[in-house]
């Protein structure tokens, strides 16, 4: 076993980051009926910066580790990604944590159908039949919406941007692979916390508000909680392989669960209850294609 080598401390780090990202998106909702969206990402960017640099000083990549030969790759990296935390938040505004991160399962569906039209790779029966059940999982979580009143058109309305929201991160997901074979992860980032600042700040004439003292500490939290649940995400990755981390990614979804019930006492609707095996299986589907073609592999040789 190498240094590099530790897959259990790898998927706690990675157990750790769901935990981590679910406190983020509790802050988030907790603060989405009085803080303008813009707002919550501003604090939620401005605040991951802090850890983040620590982290990169603490591996000597800061500053030097900024360079970077490809800025319009990274702008449109980063684009893609402030726009995704941007709809993901709305999202949350108007579902339960829960129901936003389910949806967010759809992204790397997403980006494995994307690779196909983007990265002229193969469209395999897994990329397809993951998409078919995570949208059948969509559908079964809107269905009861269809034809409701204005309370559920503002549900389904938060279901749309939350799929919107997980092709924007399948579309920045995919300009990470590429840039991940020359840029350091820690550059890719940043610049990505940057850009959400700034297109947050471009919010701040259609109107923010001063928060109090309890809505301040979340808000802190939300950056905070974000910038760490990013470090800890990538340090499992170093330990572990990302096969062994796969089956965990679902763990995640038990923290916003539990928020739901006990933080928001919101009762879990019979539509989740049918959506989420659905979703889940859909991203598990896509993800077991990596083993399958390794599999092939040893067979082969």
């Amino acid at each position: 076993m190498t240094p590099t080598d530790r897959p259990g401390f790898g998927i706690a780090l990675r157990i750790l980051s769901g935990f981590l990202m679910a406190g983020m998106y509790v802050c988030v909702k907790a603060v989405s009926d009085t803080v303008p969206v813009g707002e919550i990402v501003f604090f939620r960017s401005f605040f991951a910066i802090i850890p983040l640099v620590v982290f990169l000083w603490l591996r000597n990549e800061f500053p030097g580790g900024l360079a970077t030969k490809r800025p319009v790759d990274h702008f449109l990296r980063a684009s893609f990604g402030a726009l995704a935390l941007f709809t993901s938040f709305a999202a949350i505004a108007r579902l339960n944590v829960a129901e936003a991160i389910l949806i967010a399962q759809l992204s790397p569906v997403l980006m494995a159908i994307g690779a196909v039209v983007f990265l002229s790779e193969r469209l395999t029966p897994w990329r397809i039949g993951g998409l078919v059940l995570g949208f059948a999982g969509v559908i079964a979580l809107v269905w009861p919406e269809f034809g409701g009143g204005e309370g559920e058109r503002g549900r389904l309305i938060g279901v749309i941007i939350g799929v919107v929201s997980a092709a924007l991160s399948a579309m920045a997901l995919l300009m990470v692979r590429s840039l991940n074979r020359t840029e350091s992860p820690g550059a890719i980032a940043l610049y990505f916390v940057l850009a959400s600042m700034v297109g947050a700040l471009l919010t701040l004439p259609w109107g923010w508000v001063m928060p109090d003292i309890p809505t301040l500490l979340l808000l802190v939290g939300a950056g905070l909680f974000g910038g760490i649940a990013h470090i800890a995400m990538t340090l499992a990755f170093r330990y572990a392989e990302a096969s062994r981390l796969a089956p965990f990614e679902y763990v995640g979804l038990l923290w916003p669960l539990a928020a739901d019930l006990l933080i928001f006492k919101l009762p879990l609707s019979t539509s989740f209850l049918l959506a989420a095996p659905l979703v889940l299986a859909g991203a598990a589907f896509a993800a077991m294609e990596r083993g399958a073609v390794r599999s092939h592999a040893v067979r082969s040789r």
